[in-house]
């Protein structure tokens, strides 16, 4: 099989590893009748291929639950590549995309507070050259989030 793709034993492992990414090879192999080696040569390919990472992830739950906020970002549209660049490495920003509609840029970040996303756009996003506008949005209280998604981990230190 190509190194690069993945079939359906792959997506049953998969799947096992999705609800519990410390199950060991012998029991998925086990509960999908395959041999333990079998199971150990898939999930080493998908690894070595970077279709999969397996890794531990923070739960958002907490005495300190971090908020998610969202910045819809409106820039020049000669520098929306550059923007994309420069605030995609910025330490506190988890995802941004480049986007269709209203914004040219989408940034998604976790703060602890509304005072906290005040002083991220506009020390950090507003002062880019380039960037026309930026519209924020906190959500107030998470309703799903499912953690085989994608991952955001918050930081001690948003600087």
């Amino acid at each position: 099989m190509s190194k690069g793709v993945i079939d359906d034993i792959d997506r049953r492992i998969l799947e096992h590893l999705s609800q519990d990414g410390r199950k060991s090879n012998r029991e998925i192999a086990q509960a999908l009748g395959l041999g333990e080696g079998t199971v150990r040569g898939r999930v080493k390919r998908m690894q070595e291929s970077n279709i999969i990472k397996i890794m531990a992830l923070t739960s958002f739950t907490g005495p300190e639950t971090p908020q998610l906020a969202y910045i819809g970002v409106r820039a020049d549209l000669a520098r929306v590549a550059d923007i994309a660049k420069v605030i995609a490495e910025m330490k506190f920003v988890r995802f941004v995309a480049s986007m269709l509609g209203r914004y040219d840029l989408l940034v998604i970040t976790l703060v602890h507070d509304g005072g906290e996303l005040v002083r991220l756009v506009n020390e950090e996003i507003m002062t880019l050259p380039g960037v026309r506008h930026a519209d924020t949005t906190l959500a107030v209280k998470g309703l799903k989030y499912d953690y085989r998604w994608g991952r955001i981990l918050p930081e001690d230190d948003h600087g």
